[in-house]
């Protein structure tokens, strides 16, 4: 059979890249850079605020961590709770919608506790952030790397990017650094954190399947033979877990450490290594629960997940003392109970855990940039030291700060987001900061 030589295209042309500029130029309100859950937050608030939007990502999807390092839990959504008092949700905003719809197509499994754990499938999350985003009108730009960014005085006036396909220059009134590395604050010169001593490890995720749910290991005595057994097969951590997901046949396992550098070179290494980790946790699985993981075989590897690497120089920095009393800010703007959660060493990490009553708080002054009036962070790179930011990088309050970065910017207008009206922003945010139920 021929094909009609009419619905072939044979014709080519010749093209060059020419010397001269040719970017494409956007002007919106607000600017999010960062697709994760505190940018995801900030873009949907600010298109519910009726504003023009941008949401920039430097991987070539949405979803950021959440979706693309394959996380595979909620944290921090949740107030501690015991026999006595049960767990009321502390973060709403869009987490009230996401809640609902991804429950309702079955793509949830709530583990409760003294900390509440929310499972969901990756997959289902994944296409509600696209809906959702989709649906808000915003535009959207993915595989984008911020190259430069125009400051005029203590203003970001414009972002200059480069893409694949071309560069991009967008314009804002505000802008959200939910980039998780301070990569906007850092393009643009400001003063910027990292750890002192030692990187904070990152995991290499990885998704089981063919996995026998009935033989799964109790967490306890799991724990016991990873400690014992972790040097035997050559993977450097001593803790860490599989969470099998019930009616999914398959696990979600996070049991490596890799270092998280900002040297391109070094990362793209650490990427190679994560994954030889995970070819030894995985020999581990088989070889001491053949019952469960006897036949189980790698469907999916995430993104290198990064817990902490560079943060923002903020008007305030949080301290761990602060995390653990539970210290109301007049500014607070979020809170949260997760645990300190420090993964300062390669073999094990810190886990300090809050008894039922406790909450502590995120003050607007650690998410706004000192030197700057129209740059608000949100999520991990946010200004506080590195063990109170283990408490509060989870994705509920990531979320939390993403609604209040917006919020902030809206009320600051062309002014500064240091000279806001208090009040007016935590009326917006009371259901986050006080809400029970």
């Amino acid at each position: 059979m021929s094909i009609d030589p009419k619905l072939l295209r044979t014709e080519t042309k010749i093209v060059r890249k020419g010397k001269a500029s040719t970017a494409q130029n956007l002007s919106v309100d607000i600017c999010v850079v960062g697709s994760g859950a505190a940018g995801t937050s900030a873009a949907l608030e600010a298109a519910a605020l009726g504003r023009k939007v941008a949401l920039i990502d430097g991987l070539p999807s949405l979803g950021g961590q959440a979706v693309n390092s394959i996380v595979g839990t909620f944290c921090g959504f949740f107030s501690n709770g015991d026999e006595q008092r049960k767990p009321y949700q502390v973060t709403h905003g869009i987490a009230d919608k996401m809640f609902k719809e991804l429950d309702r197509a079955g793509a949830l499994h709530w583990r409760q506790g003294l900390t509440t754990v929310v499972m969901y499938d990756e997959v289902a999350l994944s296409r509600w952030i696209e809906e959702e985003i989709r649906a808000s009108g915003m535009t959207v730009l993915v595989g984008a790397i911020v190259r430069n960014v125009v400051m005029e005085g203590r203003r970001v006036v414009a972002l200059e990017l480069t893409t694949r396909y071309g560069e991009v220059r967008i314009e804002a009134n505000g802008f959200v650094d939910a980039t998780g590395d301070a990569a906007l604050a850092w393009q643009a010169g400001l003063p910027c954190r990292e750890a002192a001593e030692g990187p904070i490890y990152g995991t290499q995720m990885v998704v089981l399947e063919n996995i026998d749910v009935e033989h799964a290991p109790t967490r306890e005595e799991f724990a016991e033979r990873v400690a014992a057994k972790h040097e035997q097969y050559g993977f450097p951590r001593r803790d860490g877990f599989a969470f099998v997901a019930p009616g999914r046949g398959i696990a979600l396992v996070n049991m490596t450490h890799i270092e998280t550098p900002l040297d391109p070179l070094r990362m793209s290494k650490i990427q190679l290594e994560g994954k030889a980790q995970v070819d030894k946790v995985v020999a581990f699985l088989r070889a001491e629960y053949p019952r469960c993981f006897g036949r189980s075989r790698i469907r999916a590897f995430g993104q290198p997940g990064i817990r902490q690497t560079r943060w923002i120089v903020g008007a305030h920095q949080l301290a761990v003392d602060e995390v653990r009393h539970g210290t109301r800010f007049p500014d607070a703007i979020a809170r949260c109970t997760w645990p300190i959660e420090l993964h300062s060493r390669e073999a094990g990490y810190i886990w300090e855990p809050f008894d039922p009553d406790h909450m502590h708080y995120v003050p607007l002054r650690s998410i706004t940039a000192a030197d700057a009036d129209n740059l608000v962070a949100a999520g991990r790179c946010i200004d506080g030291d590195a063990a109170a930011l283990s408490s509060v990088r989870v994705m509920g309050p990531c979320m939390a700060m993403g609604k209040a970065a917006v919020n902030a910017l809206d009320l600051a207008g062309s002014g500064s987001v240091h000279q806001i009206d208090i009040a007016a922003l935590q009326d917006r945010l009371r259901d986050n900061l006080f809400r029970t139920d």
